[in-house]
């Protein structure tokens, strides 16, 4: 849901006035609060981190929880009134750490994972969707907790397609990550 207008656009630098509590995000100038992730939602984020975090360990890529910010469209030279875009990704896979610094990353992540909830599902499979793809993201997965699936979308030829489709019980292939697979039995397992 957007947050009230009080203003037409927004940037990141307002981002940096806002209180660390409240979860925002903005898209192409436009605000968006974010509802807090519920326990199941927590659980399956953690899940997830632990198996491709303990795939990375030694490697050059590196994964992010949120809250994380992502710039995604900021420019060297960008201030942060020119940035008119930062998202939190439920999980962010970065290879180049060129995009790292103190705020966050700048520019697209090579891997983002979304965990859907009832408020935000439009958001996540319509306009996250577009973003990411019009950004670069080389891999984004839609997360359901509720039908416990994994929707896996791949860049080719500049669009998001969709790739793979994943159930609990299934092996969940990380493409962007050779030989990594997510055990989802142990993703959408009870308590």
């Amino acid at each position: 849901m957007a947050v009230p207008k009080e203003r037409e656009r927004y940037s990141y630098a307002d981002c940096l006035t806002w209180d660390e509590k409240d979860r925002i995000e903005i898209i192409d100038g436009e605000a968006y609060m974010m509802s807090p992730p519920n326990l199941t939602h927590q659980r399956i984020s953690r899940r997830l981190t632990s198996q491709i975090d303990a795939f990375l360990q030694g490697k050059e890529c590196e994964l992010f929880y949120a809250p994380f910010g992502v710039r995604l469209f900021e420019k060297d030279g960008d201030r942060p009134e020119d940035v008119d875009t930062l998202v939190e990704p439920d999980l962010s896979v970065i290879c180049d750490k060129n995009k790292l610094d103190d705020a966050g990353c700048k520019g697209a992540p090579d891997f983002i994972i979304e965990i859907m909830s009832p408020s935000n599902r439009r958001h996540d499979k319509v306009t996250k969707l577009n973003l990411y793809q019009r950004a670069g993201v080389r891999e984004y997965w839609i997360v359901s907790p509720e039908m416990q699936t994994i929707e896996v979308f791949l860049l080719e030829d500049g669009f998001l397609k969709p790739k793979e489709f994943y159930g609990r019980d299934d092996q969940a292939k990380v493409t962007v990550l050779e030989g990594c697979q997510v055990d989802l039995s142990k993703v959408f397992e009870e308590g």
